[in-house]
């Protein structure tokens, strides 16, 4: 069984690579970090329409959290200021914000740096 929670990402995005790669680098979260074309997503039980749509932080359990909630768990897992933040994106108003502000990310990644056309997500899922 696995003891950290694994961060799955969409590998073949130039921008979500980037932006996991900072974060790695800088927050450091505890966690396992994988992209969705190379995770167990049927074990984690993910359908990989979703996996195409958000990013995903996956427990132990199995539990799943998607989009700001994952960045915000990612947050959560690194401690110290950053613990800080990510519990702030779980209370609502700024929940609500930060789910928001990643739809907006997500739906044009492809324009971001280090976004590429196949960072777009697929037309029926934006």
């Amino acid at each position: 069984m696995r003891t950290l929670p694994v961060l799955v990402y969409d590998g073949d995005c130039g921008f979500c690579t980037s932006a996991v790669g900072l974060a790695e680098r800088y927050v450091r979260p505890r966690c396992e970090v994988t992209p969705w074309q190379r995770a167990p997503l049927a074990s984690f039980g993910v359908a990989q329409q979703r996996a195409e749509y958000e990013a995903l932080w996956v427990t132990p359990t199995n539990a799943v959290h998607g989009g700001a909630q994952a960045v915000a768990k990612l947050l959560l897992s690194a401690g110290s200021g950053w613990a800080v933040l990510g519990a702030v994106l779980t209370l609502p108003p700024m929940r609500w914000i930060a789910h928001g502000v990643y739809r907006l990310i997500s739906n044009n990644r492809q324009r971001l740096p280090g976004g590429t056309p196949a960072c777009a997500l697929p037309a029926n899922r934006q």
